[in-house]
């Protein structure tokens, strides 16, 4: 099993270079684990409270499980990924099983950041993209998918994802094997990323 690891900053195009992966491999050969599904449960904090949680942080991760389901899948084992809603901050009672395949993509802003997942991962991947492309990516999601107004998104990009962004997520660049930088418009990084896990693919099955 190949564990790829695909980072970046927010709206920086993670989830489109993610789709165009899964669509060069035949439907099954590919899962998905995002860190999102990780985020520590905020249930008992009070509903006010929640909104002021630093999510752009590796402490909001909860990493000995995510570490804990690839080692699993590796074994063999389906696994019971969380889910996590963003209206409410909280984990959410159902879970997604995932099961053992060929390639297991974990994806997320802040992947490269825990040493531990680095080292699970056999290929570390960082999407790079301008910041006025992430921030215009980042209104135009959370105001459709995530319930806030255009002046709430860019008051958290300035309070939050900003400094974060320069104190996690771009310092990891430097422990990706491959940056893509134009998120999933570059084909030629996209291809050449595909045709590496075909190979090793190929490579295994020959053995």
């Amino acid at each position: 099993m190949l564990i790829i690891g695909i980072a970046g900053g927010t709206g920086s195009g993670k989830t489109t270079v993610v789709n165009k992966i899964i669509d060069s491999f035949p439907a099954g050969e590919v899962a998905v684990i995002p860190q999102d599904s990780y985020y520590k449960d905020s249930s008992h904090i009070p509903p006010e409270e929640r909104q002021k949680i630093n999510f752009d942080e590796p402490a909001a991760i909860e990493w000995p499980l995510l570490v804990e389901h690839l080692r699993q899948l590796r074994e063999g084992k389906t696994v019971q990924m969380p889910t996590y809603s963003y209206l409410t901050c909280t984990r959410q009672a159902e879970t997604v099983p995932v099961k053992p395949c060929d390639v297991v993509i974990v994806e997320g802003i802040l992947v490269l950041t825990d040493p531990v997942l680095r080292q699970m991962m056999d290929v570390k991947c960082f999407v790079d993209a301008d910041a006025d492309d992430r921030l215009i990516r980042v209104i135009a999601r959370d105001c459709v998918e995530r319930g806030r107004t255009p002046m709430m998104v860019i008051n958290r990009y300035q309070d939050v994802l900003k400094p974060m962004h320069m104190q996690y997520i771009e310092p990891s660049k430097r422990f990706a094997d491959l940056i893509i930088p134009q998120g999933g418009t570059n084909t030629v990084a996209i291809g050449l990323l595909t045709d590496y896990i075909d190979g090793r693919l190929k490579r295994s099955s020959d053995k």
